[in-house]
């Protein structure tokens, strides 16, 4: 689980709910005209903007965020530079069964690639394919809530505009400004909450992860090319911790 995100996302939530309370309370920030208008206009506007079934996915993509597949990346460098070791001394078809171990399915998939003998350009094409498609599903899902954040945005100030025109139409009420005045308010507050607290840092948390992941398997694909030509071990190491910044970069072999 990734704390940064969890005690981010806990600690806005319990500072506003202070700072509300500490004034005159939670409760005259609830206003159910308010909600309906934004938390139902901005469910319908994204229903119409996106296939049901990423609407369906939508808590296990905003779980991605919590939870993220976790790729230990100099663990995996270490992997590679002992499968490049093996290859160089026993033959790249002693790891056969390496392959069929491994767990990370694309390091499987491009292993078995090379295993099988296959021309490299044909594995660099398949794997870079398969990086591509990946990446772009993982962005049109964190797009939900880029898109989340400008909807509740428009719906709140659709809200406010819902709740100025019958704060016009009822001027000869003092009753009925006050609650029409709500309305106005708390729709654009409400929106920009779901915007600002929700949409955008899910959205821009979920593209890191997905830059995480891509590094991730750009790694092990100059990992593969590598051992498929059989390149030293430790100049493959070399290569591949240049992924890492300088104070993560240790080389086994010191």
């Amino acid at each position: 689980m990734d704390l940064g995100t969890v005690v981010g996302l806990v600690l806005t939530l319990a500072l506003l709910a202070g700072a509300m309370a500490m004034g005159v309370g939670v409760g005259p920030y609830i206003d159910v005209p308010s909600i309906l208008i934004v938390f139902g206009g901005t469910t319908g506007a994204l229903l119409t903007g996106f296939k049901m079934e990423q609407m369906k996915s939508m808590v296990k993509i905003f779980m991605i965020a919590i939870k993220p597949p976790q790729e230990n990346v100099p663990e995996l460098i270490k992997k590679m530079v002992d499968y490049s070791t093996k290859a160089r001394r026993d033959g790249i078809l002693a790891l056969e069964n390496d392959a069929n171990n491994e767990s990370n399915a694309f390091l499987r998939k491009g292993l078995s690639m090379a295993v099988d003998g296959n021309e490299p350009d044909n594995i660099r094409d398949l794997l870079e394919i398969e990086m591509e498609q990946t990446s772009a599903r993982h962005k049109s899902n964190a797009d939900i809530f880029d898109r989340m954040a400008g909807f509740a945005g428009s719906m709140g100030m659709i809200g406010t505009l819902i709740g100025l025109v019958a704060m016009l139409l009822n001027m000869a009420d003092p009753s009925a400004i006050g609650p029409a005045m709500a309305v106005a308010l708390l729709t654009t507050m409400y929106g920009a909450m779901i915007g600002n607290i929700v949409g955008a840092p899910v959205n821009n948390i979920l593209l890191i992860r997905d830059s995480d992941e891509t590094l991730a398997k750009t790694l092990i694909l100059e990992g593969i090319m590598a051992i498929q030509a059989g390149d030293n071990p430790r100049t493959l190491e070399a290569k591949l911790l240049s992924f890492l910044p300088p104070n993560e970069r240790t080389s086994q072999f010191e």
